[in-house]
């Protein structure tokens, strides 16, 4: 099968798209055929083995995952013993980020508890945008951020995967007051999806303006904890999904003593994947959720792709797909 491999750290321009073996399923696993895939700030990170915590997980001088991609959609092609819920033909997706990665080949094994199967009427392209990015939304804006209908949200780096899928399920929780953060060139596609006001940020911080917000949800985290406070309502919580590592450490050292100085609160995402895929489906079957898509482009554009999502000018999810 074909696929894109990784052989040592450094510049996304070394990935190779190579012949290797296709996988045989072990027990509990599925065989998926791979039809679509997309690029991540995970696969950004691997890639280079950085930042250092990259190594720590896989692999300090090579890596020890050789074909990187979180996210999937495909059909099941084989199964393999006491697998109970798929079978040949199902059409499903994952994040595969805890099993071991995979998403850049042709054919990827996933056990059958990562799996969810697609609902009807979601394309393979659609679907492989979903997974990862919807939980980070979802557990930053539910399971952390407790989002409640009428609140005032923020959501900081709102053009991309998890922004754009973000404020729709902030609008089906009932929130639609809603601002984003981003690049100018991004707003036609972030009002399009639901954010009802937008900040260009070359040209103004949001965390000096006089606006205040119930919830701020941050997939950049580029600033101390302690600059949302003043942008927070009283009983307010910023939560970071990701962003630069010194950041994401003080969030983690100071939360505790900032909600105990201040009342507000200050929380990381510790990511469960696929936890709420049926919730996203059920948000599909209600027509509210609906992915920005970037692409589809073609497999052996994956390194190009990786290197442009490091840019950030991205919009919404770059999708990857095998079809010609």
């Amino acid at each position: 099968m074909k696929a894109i491999v990784l052989s040592n750290y450094g510049s996304p321009d070394q990935l190779e798209l190579k012949d290797i073996e296709k996988p045989i399923p072990k027990d509990g696993e599925v065989l998926v055929k791979v039809h679509a895939t997309t690029i991540n700030d995970w696969d950004w990170c691997l890639v280079r083995g950085s930042p250092f915590y990259i190594r720590l997980f896989c692999g300090w001088r090579k890596p020890n995952i050789r074909v990187p991609g979180v996210e999937m959609a495909g059909q099941v092609e084989t199964v393999g013993q006491n697998v109970i819920e798929f079978q040949p033909g199902d059409t499903v997706y994952s994040d595969i980020s805890e099993s071991g990665f995979g998403g850049f080949a042709e054919y990827v094994c996933v056990p059958e508890t990562a799996l969810a199967p697609m609902p009807e009427g979601m394309t393979f392209t659609e679907a492989a945008a979903i997974p990862h990015a919807a939980m980070l939304a979802i557990q930053g804006l539910i399971d952390a951020g407790q989002l409640q209908p009428g609140q005032r949200l923020l959501i900081n780096g709102a053009g991309g995967g998890v922004g754009t899928l973000g404020v729709q399920i902030a609008n089906a929780v009932g929130v639609q007051d809603v601002t984003g953060i981003d690049r100018a060139s991004k707003f036609t596609l972030m009002r399009s999806v639901g954010f009802t006001h937008t900040i260009d940020y070359t040209q103004t911080d949001f965390t000096t303006g006089q606006e205040r917000y119930d919830v701020i949800l941050d997939t950049k985290t580029n600033r101390s904890p302690f600059k949302y406070l003043s942008v927070l309502n009283p009983g307010g919580t910023y939560v970071t999904v990701g962003g630069l590592t010194p950041r994401l450490f003080q969030v983690l050292l100071f939360g505790p003593m900032i909600r105990w100085l201040t009342q507000k609160s200050v929380r990381l995402v510790s990511l469960r994947p696929n936890k709420d895929l049926a919730y996203v489906n059920e948000l599909w079957a209600a027509g509210q959720l609906k992915p920005a898509i970037d692409g589809p482009y073609s497999m052996n554009e994956v390194p190009r792709l990786i290197q442009y999502f490091g840019t950030g000018q991205h919009q919404g999810k770059v999708v990857v797909t095998h079809e010609s």
